[in-house]
Formats: C-alpha cells, sequence, structure tokens
C-alpha cells in the first residue's frame, strides 16, 4: 500500500498507534515564522502528512483496540470480544480460519526468530469483522512500541492492515507498508490466491525488511 486515497472511518473500533514524525516538513526563518500564510502552510502539510500516515500505517483499522491518544482514528462500533482469544499464549491468532496448522505453525516460527534476531514483535489477527477479539487483544499481546500488529481482514477490500509501533516506525520507511499492501493485499492477489497466501508473502516481507540494517535504502524492495 502509489498513495492511496483516504477512505472514510472505518466502523472497526480499532483505533491506530504510531508517532507522528513528519519528514520533509519547510525550514521556516524566522521571518517567515512571523508570516501567516508561512505558518498556514505548514499547517496544512502537518495535517496532510498526519492523515495520510494513519491511513498507510493502519489501512482498514480492522482490530478494535484503543492503544493511546497517538495519531488515533475514530471509531464508530466498539468490539471487546475476549472469548475469541485462545487460551495460551500466540503470537497468531485466526480467528477467520484462513490459516491451515501447518501455516500458522511457520508463522509462529518465523516470528519467533524474528523477535530474537531484532527485538521487534510480529502479532498477526486474521479475521472477519465484527468476529474479531478487539480490545481485548491490546493486554493479550501486550503491544508496546516495539510492536507491528498485522491484522488480516478482507472486509474493505485490501486485506493487509497494519498498526506500527513508535520506535519501529523510526527506522523503517513509511513507504514500505503501502507498497507491501498494494502488492500483496490487493483484492486481486487474494482473490486469486488465497487469504492465506496473503498473509504468509506479508509476514515474509515484513521479517526480511526488519532484519536489514538501518539506512537510506532499508526495505526499498517487498520480497
Amino acid at each position: 500500500m502509489a498513495m492511496l486515497l483516504l477512505r472514510q472511518a472505518s466502523p472497526f473500533p480499532f483505533q491506530s498507534r504510531q508517532q507522528i514524525i513528519l519528514q520533509n516538513r519547510p525550514i521556516l526563518t524566522s521571518k517567515s515564522m512571523q508570516n501567516p500564510r508561512a505558518l498556514n502552510l505548514k499547517k496544512n502539510l502537518s495535517d496532510f502528512s498526519s492523515q495520510s500516515l494513519k491511513f498507510v500505517l493502519s489501512g482498514a483499522l480492522a482490530l478494535g483496540i484503543s492503544l493511546s491518544g497517538l495519531g488515533s482514528v475514530e471509531a464508530k462500533v466498539g468490539v471487546n470480544k475476549p472469548e475469541l482469544l485462545p487460551k495460551e499464549f500466540s503470537t497468531v491468532i485466526d480467528v477467520a480460519g484462513f490459516l491451515s496448522a501447518g501455516q500458522e505453525n511457520r508463522l509462529r516460527q518465523e516470528i519467533d526468530n524474528l523477535e530474537k534476531d531484532t527485538g521487534f514483535k510480529l502479532r498477526v489477527l486474521a479475521q472477519n469483522y465484527p468476529d474479531t477479539p478487539g480490545l481485548a487483544i491490546k493486554d493479550f499481546w501486550q503491544v508496546d512500541d516495539r510492536t507491528i500488529v498485522f491484522v488480516a481482514d478482507p472486509t474493505f477490500g485490501n486485506i493487509l492492515n497494519f498498526n506500527v509501533g513508535s520506535t519501529i516506525d523510526l527506522d523503517i520507511p513509511r513507504s514500505f507498508w503501502s507498497r507491501l499492501a498494494g502488492k500483496y493485499g490487493n483484492i486481486f492477489y487474494w482473490k486469486e490466491k488465497g487469504e492465506d497466501a496473503s498473509i504468509e508473502a506479508a509476514v515474509m516481507a515484513i521479517s526480511s525488511c526488519l532484519k536489514e540494517p538501518v539506512g537510506p535504502n532499508n526495505c526499498s524492495d517487498v520480497k
């Protein structure tokens, strides 16, 4: 997930959590700081960048958790169904039945290896809204600044949706998430290959990206 157009706020109860760090802001001199037009331009750029980031990182916002007040997106309906959580901790939760047992095991192993290698936590929730654990997922996964919550939900067409912790947001180009969703999350891809194929491809691409050294060209390719 070219730049995608903002959609209406989803009916999902998820509120995204990102540290909004604006890039490419205009350099304002002491003279321009006093210019109302310059101040309005700065504000407009800030608002646009903030709204764009919310959409790119969170996609359809198909999760149902409120992580903090940072960069939140309004939600219309709250969902909190802890009964849909597994009895034991798991980094992959598939309440939609998209994945086979073997696929879930492979994804868990990849996620475990990624966390050992990088310290970053990837968590995967496959759902069909409104059948989602919703708010209950936050405490279950202990979501923090080093967590990526990946929600696979085909409700709005693109199946890939991400909530990215602020620490990871500093290291990973924001364009990566939009390109990832555009490549493996579009409706043509998952309709042809299956929801499971989109999920597996996305997890592998995220894992590959997070293992790359941080630099000007890291995560330039969606693998």
